[in-house]
Formats: structure tokens, sequence, C-alpha cells
């Protein structure tokens, strides 16, 4: 039920991110970050599956849509409580700009490769996916809370 809530914050986020208050904003961005996790599992899966490519459409244009709004979920002032954000979000906002710019190229990048029907394609297109999001992690995110 959770990943349930978390997609509908990936799509309401860009949105009404601005109207979250500090607690709320927190918690949009860990249930959208969860519900990017679950995307990337279903297109996981699908290649594993050996699957139709283009499955890997909605879900990828899903992350699409959290990540352009994902910025706006880190305004000053939310990086304490229930969140595992590193202080380093806040004190190098041109880095986290930059880590979140590389994720959106690579999710592009996700989006066209599942329309090409090529396999190997969308494979290498989701490591490369895979890598960046974990690439982001090192710097700005905690291993605990």
């Amino acid at each position: 039920m959770a990943w349930k809530a978390g997609f509908l914050l990936m799509l309401l986020v860009p949105f009404a991110a601005s109207a979250l208050t500090p607690g709320d904003v927190i918690s949009a961005r860990r249930d959208g970050l969860k519900a990017a996790g679950h995307q990337m599992d279903r297109i996981e899966a699908l290649l594993d599956q050996r699957g139709d490519t283009r499955a890997a459409l909605a879900p990828t244009a899903e992350m699409i849509r959290f990540f352009e709004g994902l910025p706006a979920l880190f305004p000053p002032n939310s990086g304490a409580g229930d969140t595992r954000a590193r202080p380093t979000i806040w004190s190098d906002p041109e880095g986290f700009a930059a880590a979140n710019a590389n994720m959106l190229t690579s999710l592009r990048s996700l989006e066209h490769a599942a329309t090409t029907g090529e396999r190997a394609t969308l494979q290498a297109a989701f490591q490369q996916a895979a890598a960046t999001c974990s690439a982001c992690h090192r710097p700005f995110r905690s291993r605990s809370r």
C-alpha cells in the first residue's frame, strides 16, 4: 500500500511540493524515492523475463516526472527528522542539482531505449540509470536515519 502512496506522490509532487509542510516534504521525498525504486524493480523484472521493452515506458515516465520535481522536496530546514538526507544537499546545492540532472538524463536515455524494442539497449540504459542513482546516494544519502 505504501508504494501506491509513493506512486501518487510521484505524480503530484512536481505540482504540490511548495504547499507541503516541512514534515510532509520529508515523507513526500522518502515515499517518492521508494516508489522510484519500485519502478526500477519493475523494469529489472521485465528485463529478467525478456518482456516487451515498451513496457518500461510507463514506469520510466513516472520516474522522470518525480525527478523533475525532486529538488523542490529539499527546501531549507528540511534536513532534520525521519530522513536520510545528508547536509551536503544544502551545502552543495549545485552538486545536488547536477546529480539530479544526471538522473534525469539517464532516465530519458532509459525511456528512449524502451522505445527501440532492443533488449540489450534497454539493459545497458537500465544499468546506467541504476549506476546514476547509486552515485547520488554516496554524497547525498546517509545509511541510517
